[in-house]
């Protein structure tokens, strides 16, 4: 149907790859589009840039679908980068071509979507893991609504570790998902919870604190957990509060 709406036949590796993981995130870095909101999101960023094609063409190496040879959008990055197709050819020949809005820049690939994602998450590039990083486990993650909690936190007498091994006692079993420290000794880790589904990030490097995404039934469990680990850590929660800032739970409660 999507091909149908598009009027053009989809790379054979990409729609494998779809059927095989569905709609979700590679390494919570790299995002497919759901097939059937393709024609929609290309479409929505035609008119994004409208303006800007006319008043800086030199911004644009490539036209965009549906023009003849156009950049077809099928995924993102977290940083912001859209990932395009660049179409001509029969499909299974296109490209990727990596579109960095912010500069403007374009950077073709000269591979499809399933070497370019391999190639990342293999740690043959570094797409989705920093040089530094210490754990390159990669990962997938299907599509599923998420809240997310910020717990900010008072030192402690226990090292960093110590406190990241008892938080990680407290939720497990869980699954790494990368780690990254400073020049000055900051860190950062994240991992998951994988039997409650909860994706949690230890840190000091953005403040000393705990981020956690679940699904939202799932609050009053995280509130009680979370908590509890606090106190074996031998920390102080400040405050805990959603990504926009708004206080939730009460603090020092279990």
């Amino acid at each position: 149907m999507a091909e149908a709406e598009l009027g053009l036949e989809l790379p054979s590796d990409f729609k494998e790859l779809v059927r095989r993981y569905g709609v979700g995130n590679f390494c919570d870095y790299l995002f497919t589009h759901p097939m059937r909101s393709l024609i929609d999101s290309n479409l929505e960023l035609l008119e994004a840039n409208r303006l800007d094609r006319v008043e800086y063409p030199s911004w644009y190496r490539y036209p965009l679908y549906p023009e003849p040879g156009g950049l077809l959008l099928w995924g993102a990055t977290s940083s912001g980068d859209r990932l395009c197709w660049l179409t001509g050819g029969h499909p299974d020949s296109w490209p990727v071509v990596v579109w960095n809005p912010r500069d403007p820049e374009f950077l073709p690939q000269d591979v499809g979507v399933v070497e370019f994602i391999e190639a990342g998450v293999s740690g043959r590039t570094e797409l989705f893991f920093d040089e530094d990083e210490e754990d390159k486990t990669a990962w997938f993650e299907p599509y599923r609504e998420l809240a997310e909690v910020y717990v900010r936190l008072a030192d402690g007498e226990f090292t960093y570790l110590d406190r990241l091994r008892i938080l990680r006692e407290a939720l497990a079993p869980t699954a790494n998902r990368g780690s990254v420290e400073t020049l000055d000794g900051h860190r950062q880790d994240h991992f998951a919870a994988t039997e409650a589904l909860w994706n949690v990030t230890y840190e000091t490097m953005y403040g000393h604190q705990i981020r956690i995404a679940f699904p939202p039934d799932d609050e009053d469990k995280v509130r009680i957990k979370i908590m509890a680990a606090v106190e074996s850590m031998g920390c102080r929660v400040l405050s805990a509060s959603r990504a926009d800032g708004a206080p939730v739970w009460v603090v020092g409660t279990t």
